[in-house]
């Protein structure tokens, strides 16, 4: 799909539509996980929710590989170099490959010691290292899944991962509590089976998406020698995806943070986070939609030069994430208590978690406009930015500040959570700030 030419709004929802979908059944997929765990126990939860920070170090690879592939990609695309596209992209299949080594290797050095760090003993922590350890070893299918994405998602079809995550989402409900409590000739693995539905879900997906990259011509004119690492091509992907995957993992080492203080007040305050969270994931899904747009359509203009068309994609694209986040806002305030009961019954969970809702409810705006905005600066090829704001904002300030809060002066609870409001909005406007700076010196050139 040529994105630098025809009208800016159809290409947005033509991207931002089926994506926003496919991450909707992404949230369910670990909805459903969260739901069955539940069904265990309230330490089960809590070891799933502290599981989370760990989790990120895949989704990190994975987020990173796969945009920073993606701006790398559409960018020679939007410079009419298709054969420079396709080398890029057998390059980083290679270069996702070589990745799973390495976070295999980390997450399985450090997952224990981690939720030992937040606190975790005895059994509960035995659940949450038993679970990472599976997802950590399957997640070679996660790394390369998303990496053949990228490669559909530069040419502008997010329709294919949203079939694998609608059919995924689907196939996971059905696996995790036949792997969950046993049957057909399964034992009952307990919270080891969820991450084991999930894995073999995974895999179903990496096949399919292969399939379609391959069907759809994307690597026709790619030779075995193409695949072979190149020391110029693995640098570029790096310099473009290390970034990406950096900023990704503040995310998780930011929720590690959370929790590590949030520990303090008990297994209940650490499920009752964790689902909030996720019920955030909810609401946000359709602005993640648009983050997809922004970054495909921006790469593809940026290579083009057409910058004007990067301003009206980001003007488009807050525009449709405003009305969004307003929706979200009104069910997330008005009813939280009605979103924690799907989840759990214990009422210390569903009374801290509804309070941390509400003040969310006014984050989200904030979370909208850096997701599309640090899109913009993927696809402009400006990815040391948004690692820098992830820093800070995920991990520098909430570090401080909380410490400050909950350590010298004991605000409990509602400090963190009215702390966080702050940081994030404060980390928007610099972001807005800079993204506009950056395009006006593009126009300049």
């Amino acid at each position: 799909m040529d994105l630098t030419k025809g009208n800016i709004s159809t290409h947005i929802r033509d991207i931002a539509i089926p994506a926003a979908l496919g991450f909707f059944f992404n949230t369910m997929f670990n909805i459903v996980d969260t739901y069955f765990a539940g069904w265990i126990s309230t330490e089960a939860l809590a070891a799933l929710s502290l599981s989370f920070p760990a989790f990120f170090i895949i989704l990190a690879f994975v987020q990173g590989i796969g945009t920073g592939s993606a701006a790398l990609i559409s960018n020679a695309l939007g410079s009419h170099d298709e054969k420079r596209a396709e080398q890029i992209s057998a390059q980083i299949l290679t270069f996702a490959f070589c990745c799973y080594f390495f976070v295999v290797f980390i997450g399985l050095k450090i997952d224990r010691f981690l939720f030992q760090l937040m606190g975790a003993e005895g059994e509960y922590l035995d659940m949450a290292v038993a679970y990472m350890d599976v997802i950590f070893k399957g997640s070679f299918f996660f790394i390369m899944l998303y990496a053949a994405n990228s490669i559909l998602l530069a040419h502008g079809n997010s329709r294919v991962l949203r079939n694998f995550l609608i059919a995924g989402c689907l196939i996971n409900a059905l696996l995790d509590p036949w792997f969950l409590f046993g049957g057909f000739g399964l034992p009952a693995m307990g919270l080891k089976g969820i991450a084991y539905a999930t894995v073999l879900t995974m895999i179903l997906g990496f096949f399919y998406v292969m399939y379609e990259v391959i069907s759809d011509g994307y690597l026709r004119v790619c030779t075995f020698s193409d695949f072979i690492p190149r020391k110029e091509a693995f640098a570029a992907i790096a310099l473009q995806s290390f970034p990406a995957a950096l900023n990704m993992m503040t995310i998780g080492i930011g929720i590690f943070v959370m929790t590590y203080f949030i520990k303090d007040f008990g297994p209940e305050a650490v499920a009752a986070y964790g689902i909030g969270i996720r019920v955030e994931q909810i609401t946000l899904l359709p602005t993640i939609g648009l983050t997809v747009a922004s970054l495909t359509i921006v790469g593809q203009n940026n290579g083009a030069g057409l910058y004007e068309r990067i301003k009206e994609t980001l003007q488009i694209s807050l525009k449709y994430g405003g009305s969004i986040v307003l929706v979200g806002c009104f069910f997330m305030a008005l009813f939280p208590e009605t979103f924690f009961r799907v989840f759990t019954t214990d009422p210390a969970v569903i009374e801290i978690g509804a309070t941390y809702l509400r003040i969310a409810a006014f984050i989200s705006g904030g979370y909208m406009i850096l997701g599309i905005y640090m899109s913009a600066l993927q696809g402009m090829k400006k990815p040391f930015f948004p690692l820098l704001m992830g820093c800070s904002r995920q991990i520098l300030a909430p570090g401080m500040i909380f410490y400050y809060l909950l350590k010298v002066k004991d605000f409990g609870l509602i400090g963190m959570w009215i702390s966080l409001f702050c940081i994030v909005w404060a980390g928007a406007g610099i972001t807005v700030v800079y993204t506009n700076w950056v395009i006006r010196q593009k126009l300049e050139e």
